[in-house]
């Protein structure tokens, strides 16, 4: 039998508590775990509301981890938040104070625009052509 689907990505963060405020307050996704490990370490899982693949926001434990924040897909976007409301989103994370780094675009694909965390990671807000 093979793996069914994607459930986690793991995100590199300097802090859990920052990523928490970000993706939590300001983008609005579920806290869906927040397990103490050990004195230094949690397993933080949050997500879109309603949606399969979560985040396990991991901190950066070394100085290794702590340079490779934002660049875990070295400069392009990394992960793909999908609407069906491009317009409406799009001008909620604005007044949130998310920091889109593109107009709003059509491609074939559907409407896009990119932001980019706290962090540094780019995001793309996208609205599905064939949703």
């Amino acid at each position: 039998m093979a793996p069914s689907h994607l459930a986690l990505v793991s995100l590199l963060v300097p802090d859990y508590e920052e990523g928490l405020q970000f993706y939590v307050e300001v983008l609005g996704f579920e806290l869906r775990e927040d397990t103490v490990i050990s004195a230094d370490k949690r397993w933080v899982v949050v997500a879109p509301r309603g949606g399969q693949c979560a985040i396990l926001l991991a901190r950066a434990a070394s100085p290794d981890q702590r340079a490779a924040i934002g660049k875990q897909a070295g400069g392009r976007v990394f992960l793909f938040l999908t609407t069906d409301d491009f317009a409406g989103d799009h001008a909620a994370l604005l007044r949130r104070g998310v920091q889109f780094v593109e107009s709003p675009r059509d491609e074939p694909y559907g409407t896009v625009a990119v932001f980019v965390d706290p962090f540094g990671n780019r995001w793309d807000l996208v609205q599905p052509r064939h949703a």
